[in-house]
């Protein structure tokens, strides 16, 4: 289970965007409504997992019954009771798509939930013509050259350095709350890579 799509009952893409990224998967995980999503899509995910608030009847018997994960857990979202699971299953390559839109609380929540497991799994928010990447070590990333790419610190960050970016950094302190300094750049070949001490931050680029 080395790579695994992990859809949310927030916006999702069209299935020209979606069935692409459940073909390189090595599977499929929806998260409570997210199945309904998926379905829509044209994408049949291979578990459905949440307290199944918010799936449809039709969703629940496109999965074989021993695929319905039910977790009754009040005190975490939908996301966290997915990616709680995926690391007990020693998954550590997740590519998340659905669950922005909507509701902005829910959408800020989401974003903010990724801090912890960040240190334990490699994260990728897809979007079309966009990725998101909750980074708390140094990370390699494939790109076009002139990509837009930027770094937001969620908290204070040491020793941050920048390669492969029209304007790179070497062991620079970014602030919280600071910003300016790290927004559209812009990536000079076919890769670049960030690094950092400590602290966290998202790196948003486009494809």
């Amino acid at each position: 289970m080395s790579r695994v799509l992990l859809i949310g009952n927030g916006h999702t893409p069209e299935a020209d965007f979606l069935q692409p990224l459940a073909k390189q998967a090595d599977w499929v995980l929806a998260a409570d409504g997210g199945a309904d999503r998926a379905l829509a899509a044209g994408v049949t995910p291979d578990r459905i997992i949440g307290d199944l608030d918010s799936v449809s009847e039709y969703a629940k018997k496109c999965v074989p019954p021993e695929n319905l994960i039910f977790v009754a857990n009040q005190n975490n979202t939908d996301l966290e009771k997915a990616l709680d699971f995926l690391l007990s299953r020693g998954c550590t390559n997740v590519t998340l798509t659905g669950f922005i839109g909507g509701r902005l609380d829910f959408t800020l929540g989401n974003f903010l939930s990724l801090v912890p497991y960040a240190r334990k799994m490699e994260l990728t928010v897809a979007g079309p013509g966009w990725r998101l990447y909750p980074t708390v070590t140094p990370r390699r990333f494939d790109c076009r050259p002139g990509a837009r790419v930027s770094i937001i610190p969620l908290k204070t960050c040491l020793g941050v350095t920048l390669n492969g970016l029209k304007y790179p950094l070497a062991n620079a302190r970014l602030p919280f709350g600071k910003t300016g300094r790290t927004l559209s750049n812009q990536t000079t070949g076919n890769t670049f890579t960030v690094s950092l001490k400590s602290g966290f931050l998202f790196v948003y680029a486009e494809e």
